[in-house]
């Protein structure tokens, strides 16, 4: 049932977003060593990836960034990096650019590692491949009321109250 709501919602999400688009240089269909958790027993460099969008509809204000993992056990997936209030007239995040030099204005909420910023990829070993659904959120809002140490549902339900359109890439990876 989960699954097909998912569906449903990638669907509705893609015809709300017509022309709004997600790319990146970094990633593609699977994760490489440099999107890859440092701990949790995994061993990558942990680099949040470059990510560009385009195709903003009439309205948007700011944008939010989120990284999530629906395959996570845990019954309610696993958030892996979400970053709020990036300003209107920005377009892109560089490469390593979580911890380090976001946009100006732009926050980094704790995830579900519990640590602020970009928190990759780590399924346990020998799991199925699990996806990672980077997303750009066009919001109507310039600022979300949520703070770095605001948990990941509570910042999840302010974006999506506030979404006007989205774009997603997807990327799988096992161990």
């Amino acid at each position: 049932m989960m699954r097909y709501l998912f569906l449903v919602l990638a669907v509705a999400s893609v015809m709300m977003a017509e022309g709004f688009t997600l790319k990146s240089s970094d990633i593609g269909g699977q994760l490489s060593k440099m999107q890859v958790f440092d701990g949790f027993g995994c061993n990558g460099k942990n680099v949040s990836p470059q990510l560009s969008w385009s195709g903003a509809p009439k309205g948007t204000k700011s944008f939010a960034v989120t990284v999530f993992d629906p395959d996570a056990p845990t019954s309610s997936g696993w958030w892996h990096w979400i970053v709020v209030n990036i300003p209107a007239d920005i377009h892109e995040l560089k490469a390593g650019v979580s911890g380090k030099a976001m946009p100006k204005g732009a926050l980094e909420v704790k995830n579900d590692y519990g640590t602020i910023g970009f928190g990759g990829a780590c399924p346990p070993k020998g799991d199925k491949p699990h996806r990672y659904i980077f997303t750009v959120h066009a919001l109507d809002v310039e600022k979300l009321p949520v703070k770095e140490d605001t948990n990941a549902p509570i910042v999840g339900f302010q974006i999506n109250a506030h979404t006007i359109a989205k774009a997603s890439l997807i990327s799988h990876f096992g161990r």
